[in-house]
This record gives structure tokens, C-alpha cells and sequence, in this order.
């Protein structure tokens, strides 16, 4: 019973430590963002259409709330975002039978092990600067996904927020 019940533990930490965003970011540390006040879209490529207007609208949200305005083109940034989505696969096992698992060792124990594919979203944001066409900032998050879009639209909105937190860098003194 306690093997069942280490066993079940450890499968639940792994998957709740999936549920949580990878955020990273980094940044030249010789630019400057205070001159930077407007941004210009370059791309949003996305695997599914329909997350195109997701992805740029929540990244747009968070750049206005940090002072910068979208203009349609000749902005002193250029911002691309791309979204893709893959399979992560973990393994499962689980014991049956008399006695098994580390301590018994007896005859009859069964393990059975299942491959399980969890989707994983992970999305790049890249701000370059338009004069120089240098990559400046960079933005990426994975997360796993839900079968609802609803829930993925919320994780999106969360990740997004959350790379965007610290944006922009503090000047290096």
C-alpha cells in the first residue's frame, strides 16, 4: 500500500511540476530600452490560425502596459513571436501482483509500464531593434497544454505576463 501510494505521489509532483510555465528571459546588456517607445510587428507564426490573434494580442497588452505603442510600421522595435506545439513523453509504471516493487522481490509481480504524451506549447518573442536589426530581447516559455482552449488561452495569458514581467531591463549602471 505504501509503494502504491509513493508511487502515485511521485507521478503527481512530476505532472504538477509540468503545469508550471518555463519562463526565461535574456537581453543585450549594452542597449538601452528607455529609447525605445514604439514597436512594429515583424511575424507571429503559430501552428494553429486561430492562436495567431491570442499570441499578439497578449503580448500587445503587456508592451502597452509597459509604455511602448504598436504603430503600424517604422517602429523603434520590431517584435516576432513563434508558437509551436510537441509531445513530451514520460513513462508510467505501475505493480501488480503478490509482494513486488523494491522490497519483496517475490515471484509473480507484474510492472507494467505506459508511454503517456503530454502536449507542450512553447513560444519564443523575439524584440529586435529596427535600425540595427540586432536581437535585443528574447522571451521563452513552454507549458503544457489542455485539451480546452479556453485553459490555453489562460496559460498563454499568464505566460506572457510573466516573461513580461521585468520588461524592460533596468538600465546597467
Amino acid at each position: 500500500m505504501k509503494r502504491n501510494i509513493l508511487i502515485s505521489a511521485a507521478f503527481i509532483a512530476g505532472a504538477a511540476a509540468l503545469l508550471f510555465a518555463d519562463v526565461k528571459t535574456d537581453y543585450s546588456h549594452s542597449v538601452d530600452f528607455g529609447n525605445y517607445h514604439t514597436y512594429s510587428w515583424l511575424k507571429v507564426n503559430a501552428g494553429d490560425p486561430l492562436w495567431i490573434d491570442r499570441i499578439q494580442r497578449a503580448i500587445d497588452g503587456e508592451l502597452t502596459a509597459k509604455g511602448w505603442s504598436k504603430v503600424d510600421s517604422g517602429g523603434d522595435a520590431g517584435v516576432s513571436a513563434f508558437g509551436a506545439t510537441h509531445n513530451q513523453q514520460s513513462l508510467q509504471t505501475f505493480y501488480d501482483g503478490f509482494g513486488g516493487g523494491w522490497r519483496w522481490g517475490g515471484f509473480g509481480d507484474v510492472a507494467t509500464t505506459t508511454p503517456i504524451n503530454t502536449p507542450v506549447g512553447t513560444l519564443v518573442v523575439d524584440i529586435f531593434d529596427a535600425h540595427s536589426k540586432k536581437l535585443i530581447w528574447r522571451g521563452t516559455s513552454e507549458k503544457t497544454l489542455s485539451d480546452k482552449p479556453d485553459k490555453n488561452e489562460k496559460k498563454l495569458e499568464d505566460s506572457v505576463q510573466s516573461r513580461f514581467k521585468h520588461f524592460p531591463p533596468a538600465p546597467k549602471s
